[in-house]
C-alpha cells in the first residue's frame, strides 16, 4: 500500500476485466474491488505472518515484475512502523528477513506440494539461486542459477574487449543451451500421473516430479 496504489486501480480493474467505462455497472463493480483499508492492512497482516505468501494479485493488484522489490518495501516499512520483531534489533532483522524471504520461496513450495523438491537451499533439492547487486536487490539479478547450472547473467557489448561494455544486458548462459535445460527444469505432476510414468508415455525430457500433501 503506497503512493498511487488506489489511484490506480479502478483503471486497471476496467481494463483487465474488459469494462466499459461508460456502463455504470461495470464502473460501480470495478470500483467495489477496490477496498482501501483492506489493502492497507494487508501489509500488517504479512508482516504479523497471518499471510504466509505474497503474489503479484492480492488486495494490491498489479506487476507480477515487482514482487520482490514490494515485498521488501514493505517489510522495511513494516519496521519503521511497527518496529522490531522478537528476537530482532538494531544490530539485525534476521527473524523478519526470514518471514518476508519465506513467502516467496519456501511457504508458496508447501502450499503446492513441492517444496521436497524446490523452495529452500538443501541437499537434494534443486538447487535455483538468484544472485543479486547489493544495490539493485529484487529489481534487477545479477545472476540467475537453474539446478546449480548458470541460466541467465548480464554480459557486455560482445565487441567489447571486456565483460562490462555496455549496453550490458541478460543473455542465456550453459544452462539454457542444449541437453542442458532438462536436467535443470522440473514438470509437476499428480501423484497418478507420477505412477503411471507419464514421462515414458509422453516421451517427456525434463525432471518429473509429483506434488504431494496439498490438500492438508
Amino acid at each position: 500500500y503506497t503512493t498511487n496504489t488506489i489511484d490506480e486501480h479502478l483503471d486497471m480493474v476496467m481494463i483487465t476485466h474488459h469494462l466499459n467505462a461508460s456502463i455504470p455497472e461495470d464502473v460501480a463493480f470495478a470500483d467495489s474491488r477496490i477496498r482501501k483499508e483492506t489493502i492497507a492492512a494487508e501489509d500488517v497482516l504479512q508482516d504479523m505472518g497471518v499471510f504466509s505468501m505474497v503474489s503479484s494479485d492480492s488486495q494490491a493488484m498489479g506487476r507480477v515484475g515487482e514482487v520482490i522489490t514490494r515485498t521488501w518495501q514493505v517489510a522495511h516499512r513494516m519496521k519503521e512502523q511497527r518496529g522490531y520483531l522478537d528476537g530482532d534489533s538494531e544490530y539485525n532483522d534476521n527473524n523478519r528477513i526470514k518471514r518476508y524471504i519465506a513467502k516467496y520461496t519456501i511457504n508458496p513450495a508447501i502450499t503446492h506440494g513441492i517444496s521436497e523438491y524446490v523452495g529452500s537451499i538443501e541437499p537434494g533439492k534443486l538447487a535455483d539461486i538468484v544472485i543479486w547487486e547489493p544495490a539493485f536487490f529484487g529489481v534487477k539479478p545479477d545472476v540467475v542459477l537453474k539446478g546449480g547450472m548458470i541460466s541467465t547473467a548480464i554480459n557486455g557489448d560482445a565487441n567489447g574487449s571486456i565483460p562490462i561494455s555496455e549496453p550490458l544486458k541478460f543473455r542465456k548462459m550453459y544452462g539454457q543451451l542444449g541437453g542442458n535445460m532438462t536436467g535443470t527444469n522440473m514438470t509437476f505432476v499428480s501423484n497418478i500421473a507420477y505412477m503411471n510414468d507419464i514421462q515414458r508415455q509422453l516421451n517427456l525430457h525434463r525432471l518429473i516430479r509429483p506434488v504431494k500433501n496439498i490438500r492438508n
